[in-house]
């Protein structure tokens, strides 16, 4: 038993020599960056930005949702769409002698005036009271 014992405490302590005088061989550590904002490749710009999409749990709150409205909901919108893409047309036309035209609805209303060839348009948040003025001039010939 005392051999035994002998023989490990000589096995143990001459693996505890080799391990403590074993010379450690390591390269030099290069830090190489993946985000191509900060030097990394940028063909990993893509790849990057889908796994951060994948990842992002977070909705605004404020952005409207299509799939949350109706078929009716929709048809309005296109219709709104495009009779106000139809006034604008119509005031903007030089052949017409029409130089002011409005479109009404629940939400917002629209005055859409010619003034000598620069398209005035006024957009009336009928909610908040909010008023945007937008002028385009040079686009129509009068």
């Amino acid at each position: 038993m005392k051999t035994n014992l002998v023989h490990t405490a000589l096995f143990g302590s001459a693996l505890l020599t080799g391990l403590i005088t074993l010379q450690a061989h390591a390269g030099e550590m290069i830090y190489e960056p993946l985000n191509p904002s900060f030097g990394g490749d940028p063909f990993m710009g893509s790849y990057m930005l889908n796994k951060a999409q994948s990842q992002d749990t977070n909705t605004d709150p404020n952005t409207r949702d299509i799939d949350r409205l109706s078929s009716t909901e929709r048809l309005i919108q296109s219709l709104e769409s495009r009779l106000i893409s139809q006034l604008l047309s119509d005031v903007g036309d030089p052949s017409n002698d029409i130089n002011q035209g409005s479109f009404d609805s629940d939400e917002f209303g629209v005055v859409v005036e010619d003034n000598g060839g620069q398209l005035v348009i006024r957009v009336i948040d009928k909610l908040t009271g909010d008023e945007t003025n937008i002028s385009v001039g040079g686009i129509f010939n009068p």
